[in-house]
């Protein structure tokens, strides 16, 4: 049965690139995926090009592309990738730009667009945003983009059209790899089993080393070889959809029957019902089997129709989060910082700053969990922080002031202060209906 092999190239905007290059050099690959594009991700790309016509594109594409594009022409592998995010046209350009600096000619490039939805928004005011059951008329803050998640079809057309390199904004991580799979296998667009399966394949891809072992770690109870050069996994596909997940011969981490389970059931709510724009996945029979080392077979996914609606994701302006950080240590350190949290309090009550919420953390003793009832092993350091959040830049500006003034102003011994206020962009879903999204390729093609 015919087989092809996809390399998952990066599972988040900032990931490694040396286990991309390690897989197109040492693992056979067809194709490779970089998926580099979160929510929020693309909402602050959007915010950029704003400013910046000619960016808004993933900041490490040049970076990537650079040691990527000639080594994938010389081992012929095709490369996609959601790098593109609020501007796959000028990514595509700069990718063209570098082809030609490589002497890489007859190389195709394509760029996806279509996903940005924002002047649709004004015909949805009746739908409910997600996070807040309230219709989109009420929606309180400043918009600044709408990304529709779009599938793998314009990924399909890309190549079909000889495309080699295709950059994309914002479609579902896993149609990133599932595309290939439909264009090489000519799986048709109702065949619900095969594209679920493929969902799959491109669900296990896209976070890059998380499968390979990376989120797996846990020291003492879920041990990982060699972390510091773990590797990312492939994925070997035969065309009734079934396929080996393993990685490159000699890279860091481990893929185990345990890993994948972990990495599929990772952002899915319901195993029997997970969408997306090509399939409604189906991954409630799934079996891995452990056929070699960090080799595992997996069948059984399965696929139902796809959703007449398609997810956006709305970037818009939410507030700011003032903050502060001081260190106290020694003897007493836990019981002088809870003083400090006390005594900046007090001062917000004195000096009138109103925030809308305010977090106080004591890093290494109840930062994560909040366990604010716990009895604690008494720590001979603590890091005091202290966030508040407010729509007013000022207010949010005294935050870190008041801990800073604990300097000369509070309790004994406090070191190393820092204060920061930052614009947070915030992310709100809805739902809007596929036939109005219209997904556009264009090519450029670097001339022999």
């Amino acid at each position: 049965m015919r087989c092809i092999r996809i390399g998952s190239g990066a599972g988040y905007a900032g990931d490694r690139l040396e286990p991309a290059l390690e897989l197109i050099e040492k693992g056979n690959l067809d194709y490779i995926g970089f998926e580099c594009l979160a929510e929020r991700t693309i909402a602050l790309a959007q915010q950029e090009r704003a400013e910046h016509p000619e960016r808004g594109y993933n900041p490490l594409l040049t970076y990537r592309l650079e040691k990527v594009l000639p080594l994938a022409q010389q081992k012929k592998v095709k490369v996609i990738t959601n790098m593109g995010a609020a501007n796959p046209e000028s990514a595509a350009e700069k990718a063209a730009e570098i082809a030609c600096r490589h002497g890489l000619t007859g190389l195709k490039i394509a760029a996806v667009t279509g996903d940005d939805v924002l002047d649709k928004l004004q015909q949805y005011q009746d739908r409910d945003i997600w996070e807040n059951g309230r219709p989109l008329s009420e929606f309180a803050g400043e918009i600044l983009s709408a990304n529709v998640y779009m599938g793998a079809q314009p990924i399909v057309e890309a190549l079909r059209n000889g495309a080699d390199v295709i950059i994309t904004g914002r479609v579902s991580d896993p149609a990133l790899f599932l595309a290939p799979l439909i264009y090489e296998f000519d799986w048709q667009d109702d065949d619900w089993v095969k594209l679920g399966k493929g969902t799959l394949v491109g669900h296990l891809l896209e976070c890059g080393g998380q499968v390979a072992g990376g989120y797996f770690a846990d020291p003492g109870r879920k041990e990982v070889p060699d972390l510091a050069r773990l590797g990312f996994p492939l994925a070997e596909v035969s065309e009734n959809g079934d396929f080996l997940l393993t990685k490159a011969e000699g890279s860091g981490g481990c893929i185990t029957r345990h890993t994948c389970i972990e990495q599929m059931i990772y952002e899915i709510h319901d195993p029997t019902k997970y969408f997306t724009p090509d399939v409604t996945a189906d991954f409630s029979q799934v079996q891995f089997t452990e056929v070699g080392k960090n080799c595992v077979r997996v069948e059984g996914a399965g696929g139902h129709p796809k959703t007449d609606t398609l997810k956006v994701s709305i970037g818009y302006k939410d507030c700011f989060i003032g903050e502060g950080e001081i260190s106290y240590g020694g003897a007493g350190a836990y019981v002088r910082a809870k003083l400090a949290a006390e005594i900046v309090k007090k001062r917000f009550l004195l000096t009138g700053v109103l925030l809308e919420e305010l977090k106080i953390d004591y890093i290494g003793v109840d930062s994560t969990y909040w366990n604010h009832k716990q009895d604690y092993i008494v720590p001979e350091e603590v890091r005091l922080r202290i966030a508040g959040r407010a729509k007013d830049l000022q207010v949010a500006r005294a935050v870190g002031r008041e801990v800073e003034s604990l300097y000369t102003n509070g309790p004994a011994g406090g070191g190393g202060a820092r204060q920061s206020v930052r614009e947070i962009t915030s992310i709100a879903s809805m739902l809007i209906d596929r036939n109005d999204v219209h997904p556009k390729v264009t090519y450029l093609e670097v001339k022999k």
